[in-house]
């Protein structure tokens, strides 16, 4: 029975590795170890797999519980956001990305991470894991007027910490 159980696990989940990874990259940034964050949630979602009650919502399924797990790991210390060149090059992929796209992305996740929480992971779900304004919605417990009104705050915010970093970043 094991054996299925994995088997069934490794079809719903081959197919949004790559979401689910590009999400916990996103949202962990500046908190903790994605990669961490990303084994603990597949570790959870198997030994809560008979919970899923829709294949199709896997990926919701993820991203759900990687969120509660941050959420835990927050209250049990104080947030903390990256103020060190040594814990971004901690955080910089090895290889297959230059090294204008490796800082376009270390700002990107900066600003995302001086965002209040509930805009940057509607942010994070919509833009970067393709999330609709409905299924965020779920995830979030709140209306779908209140998702889009966090997108097009956290898009404001996002844009003004943007342009923050990056006039401090051309006068260096």
């Amino acid at each position: 029975m094991t054996e299925d159980r994995q088997i069934i696990f490794m079809t719903l989940y081959e197919p949004v590795h790559t979401r689910f990874e590009r999400f916990c990259q996103a949202r962990a940034y500046g908190q903790t170890d994605w990669k961490d964050l990303m084994q603990d949630a597949v570790v959870v979602a198997f030994k809560r797999l008979d919970e899923l009650k829709n294949p199709a919502a896997f990926l919701s399924f993820l991203c759900g519980i990687a969120i509660r797990l941050l959420s835990n790991r927050n209250r049990k210390k104080k947030e903390e956001y990256l103020t060190s060149y040594e814990l971004i090059l901690n955080n910089v992929p090895a290889a297959g990305n230059n090294a204008e796209a490796l800082m376009n992305r270390d700002l990107l996740y900066a600003a995302l991470g001086k965002l209040p929480e509930a805009q940057r992971e509607a942010i994070i779900l919509f833009e970067l894991s393709g999330f609709s304004i409905r299924e965020i919605a779920e995830m979030q417990s709140s209306g779908e007027s209140a998702v889009k009104q966090r997108l097009l705050r956290g898009r404001q915010q996002l844009l003004a910490h943007l342009q923050a970093l990056t006039t401090v970043n051309e006068s260096l």
